[in-house]
């Protein structure tokens, strides 16, 4: 077992990595004293530092007012032999847990067995969705079991086929003969759009997050330094946007050097989820192989920029 007050991040991404396709059952208590739990492919990592994890429910699920209302939730990420157990979670009306053989956690949420990894979770977040509600959660405890992961594509339980991302077939639409600069600009503005309504809520500019977001990962570093990397984007903060973070206490300076405050680390792991959660689904739409392409590919071509 491991604790996220000591957590080997390597063992903890290891643990995600279990996590191919979305084969998870979650589970919690209500207040009433019942287990609760349902199979979710939704499941995502947010951060390893401090080690946090995604997942969403539909707004129509039955069980959404428990996960709701729960202060702990864990999501466990099925074995290959485990068909049954995905089964059994994906229905309504019957009673789940008949039979398994369960351990208990905090407030003494259900926890299954023999299951490729799972992840021990106090809610800390909940965000509207689209038709879902996003739970974000702190990994408090987590394990993995060395064993193969259930996965499943496109109606079926099995093998997932490398590279098989499908051809559209459909009409042409206006991104067809889009540059990639354009795309890259389009979906980063798309997404930055479901921020800015949170930022306005806070009162905080673009710039300001973008600020927050760097000193949060850098730690405490010399200001110019800092102002200097931000000056490198296209979301540099002016003087004032920078005084008006320290004097709202999210940013702390000492002489020249600075970091971000309690509030402020935690400001930032708020909006970080949200905006996260929001390019989570987004990439649910495309399945797991052409995600993982996705991802190589852009790496690839930022690593080629930077060189």
């Amino acid at each position: 077992m491991n604790s996220s007050k000591q957590v080997d991040t390597t063992a903890f991404r290891n643990a995600l990595g279990a996590f191919t396709t979305g084969v998870t059952v979650v589970s919690t208590r209500s207040v009433d004293g019942r287990d609760v739990g349902l199979t979710a492919n939704s499941f995502n990592s947010v951060s390893l530092e401090p080690p946090m994890v995604l997942w969403s429910l539909g707004k129509s699920a039955l069980s959404l007012r428990d996960f709701q209302a729960a202060d702990y939730f864990a999501v466990h990420v099925l074995a290959e032999d485990q068909i049954d157990i995905s089964n059994v979670f994906a229905k309504r009306g019957v009673d789940k847990f008949a039979n398994k053989d369960l351990e208990r956690g905090p407030n003494a949420i259900p926890l299954l067995t023999n299951c490729a990894a799972r992840f021990i979770c106090k809610t800390s977040y909940q965000y509207e969705g689209g038709d879902h509600i996003i739970f974000v959660g702190e990994v408090i405890e987590f394990c993995q079991f060395e064993r193969n992961p259930l996965l499943f594509h496109a109606g079926q339980y099995g093998q997932l086929q490398r590279n098989s991302a499908k051809s559209r077939t459909a009409g042409s639409t206006q991104f067809d003969d889009a540059s990639l600069g354009y795309l890259l600009r389009y979906c980063s503005h798309k997404l930055l759009s479901k921020l800015k309504a949170q930022l306005i809520e806070r009162k905080l500019s673009v710039n300001q997050y973008y600020f927050l977001a760097l000193v949060a990962k850098s730690g405490r570093t010399d200001l110019n330094t800092l102002i200097d990397v931000a000056a490198q984007g296209d979301n540099s903060p002016n003087n004032d946007e920078i005084e008006d973070l320290i004097a709202r206490g999210y940013l702390q300076k000492e002489a020249n050097n600075i970091e971000a405050s309690k509030t402020g680390a935690r400001l930032h792991l708020e909006l970080f989820s949200f905006y996260t959660a929001e390019e989570s689904t987004a990439l649910n739409l495309l399945d797991y192989d052409t995600q993982q392409t996705l991802r190589i590919a852009l790496g690839n071509v930022a690593e080629s920029f930077a060189d």
